[in-house]
């Protein structure tokens, strides 16, 4: 009887081999390296120096633009016709179109009255002036003292009406959309929007609602923002350089070129018949702004950045509200680009140039291929090369290009140029959180649509530079429960980045033992800013 026992056969290249953990690892590791290792981390390699180039050729486009601007280009108010406007003797404050200002608010214990009374002392004509407090708090205590001041303000003339939901439907998208449908909105030709850690200059209002008077065809002024509190921690810094970036280069780009740009969500004045025509406020994303602004700019609507007008706002102090803020500023443009591609592309209004900037520049590079580049390459792809050195990477993709991209990230905010180094190594950390987030948004999965408001410290955040033991105070009256130091540090922590750190701490020891690219010194940098975002402690660095 033939034997029906399974027979397993053992390659001679490995009989006799001494079958311990590390041998096995190591045989196994042989056996795959060449045929599938090798070809798939060469074909990353190809992926991510294209991805690598698509950015640089961005940058460079950009950069190119943003000269001729600043040098041949004509000013706004050259381009585009501007008359201020001015009281009429014989007719009053009638010239003066009526506008509508929307703070939407959600338990701002520590900015409602500074945003509420720069609303408040904004120039313009009382009775052409209607605010609107859009009050979607939770808790009972900061209402009260919200409708307080709105009532305090009330009794001074001022038009301002505190408004409140039952739900917090569509969150700030389904707030400004129930804002609208007031029936004393209705008289109101434009509608400014502000954060509410917004405060506009009281000429906020004379500079820019004479663009939209003097050029139907404009939809949106949009503001730069100014930062209150850039100087409060490294964090705030690094941000700093980033959206400095992006209103000096891209907002003005956008502007100049094709009159299109992604609103900012506040410091921004809306023509409100542009945003009926458009379909009005949803709240399909995370992004409402940026989902908006595509809609009425796919209607022929044009859109007008001023760089000189800005507002003062404020930044995140902490990391965690920071990373909520990045999750939302990542996923959300990721995934409205999955649910307009199709539309942008059959949209019959719009020329073909234009298409291809809003698919290409302005969603598929930036916000993007922008993240993933980061990240793949400088976090995973070439330190996988240390560890494979058959597989090589060319010095200008791992060097010349990723420098002049930087160069030219540096020319929004020249007084931090010491801090570059830094910023790229923060950057670098930041991209794993806004990839992730950017999957999520591409494939509408898990959190695609959460929403969490970022955290405002108001004048606590203000008050650090000039007396520290009071800002420490107030930020204690901050927090919602006291809590054991251990449940603190744990709360703290990153383990995604923490787990990087350990990665790229291998990587390293390995390129200083048997490498030949001296790698190492970026990877150990590298992975202390990776330690100190997943220990959690970059917002309290100073």
């Amino acid at each position: 009887m033939v034997d029906s026992e399974p027979k397993f056969f053992i390659p001679e290249s490995i009989q006799g081999v001494n079958f311990d953990v590390t041998a096995q690892l190591r045989m196994v590791w042989e056996v795959i390296k060449a045929p599938l290792i090798v070809p798939l981390l060469n074909v990353a390699v190809y992926i991510c120096l294209a991805m690598a180039l698509m950015l640089f050729m961005e940058r460079v486009y950009m950069g190119i633009v943003i000269i001729l601007v600043k040098l041949f280009w004509k000013k706004p108010h050259q381009r585009y016709k501007f008359e201020p406007l001015q009281e009429d003797e014989e007719l009053g404050n009638t010239n003066f179109p009526v506008v509508l200002v929307q703070i939407p608010m959600f338990n701002e214990r520590e900015v409602y009255k500074v945003s509420i009374g720069a609303a408040c002392n904004l120039s313009w004509p009382a009775d052409r002036l209607v605010i609107q407090v859009l009050d979607d708090s939770t808790d009972p205590t900061i209402k009260q003292m919200v409708e307080m001041e709105c009532q305090r303000w009330a009794s001074k003339g001022i038009n301002i009406t505190y408004q409140i939901r039952e739900t917090r439907g569509g969150y700030k998208a389904g707030a400004l959309k129930e804002g609208l449908k007031r029936s004393y909105v209705k008289p109101c030709e434009y509608v400014a929007i502000f954060d509410a850690d917004f405060r506009p200059e009281p000429d906020f209002l004379r500079r820019s609602i004479p663009f939209l008077v003097g050029n139907p065809d404009i939809a949106l002024v949009q503001a730069r923002w100014r930062f209150v509190n850039a100087d409060e921690c490294l964090l705030t810094r690094m941000q700093e350089m980033s959206l400095d970036y992006h209103f000096t280069v891209e907002q003005e780009v956008g502007s100049a070129t094709h009159a299109f740009f992604g609103f900012n969500g506040t410091a921004g004045i809306w023509r409100i018949a542009a945003i009926n025509e458009a379909g009005g406020w949803k709240d399909r994303t995370t992004v409402e702004d940026m989902d908006l602004a595509v809609r009425a700019s796919l209607r022929g609507w044009k859109f007008l950045y001023l760089g000189d007008l800005q507002a003062k706002s404020e930044l995140p102090s902490t990391l965690r509200a920071f990373r909520f803020q990045q999750h939302r500023w990542s996923c959300g443009p990721a995934n409205l680009f999955r649910k307009m591609v199709m539309e942008i592309v059959r949209n019959k209004k719009v020329k073909f140039w234009k298409k291809v900037y809003v698919i290409y520049s302005f969603f598929f590079v930036r916000k993007i291929i922008a993240h993933m580049v980061t990240f793949f390459f400088f976090c995973v792809v070439i330190p996988l090369t240390i560890l494979i050195p058959e597989v090589h990477v060319p010095i200008w993709g791992a060097v010349y290009i990723p420098s002049v991209i930087t160069i030219l990230n540096s020319v929004g905010t020249p007084r931090s140029i010491h801090l570059l180094f830094y910023w790229i190594l923060f950057e670098n950390v930041m991209s794993l959180h806004r990839t992730k987030a950017t999957f999520i948004g591409l494939l509408e999965y898990g959190r695609a649509n959460e929403w969490v408001v970022t955290e405002k410290l108001g004048d606590s955040v203000n008050s650090n530079n000039k007396n520290k033991s009071g800002d420490a105070a107030k930020k204690n009256n901050v927090t919602k429960a006291p809590k054991k130091t251990r449940s603190k540090f744990v709360e703290r922590l990153n383990l995604l980045e923490l787990g990087f750190a350990a990665f790229l701490f291998l990587c390293g020891c390995y390129d200083f033992v048997h490498g030949k690219h001296n790698y190492f010194i970026y990877l150990f940098l590298q992975t202390i800013t990776f330690s100190i975002v997943g220990f959690g402690y970059v917002g309290t660095i100073v």
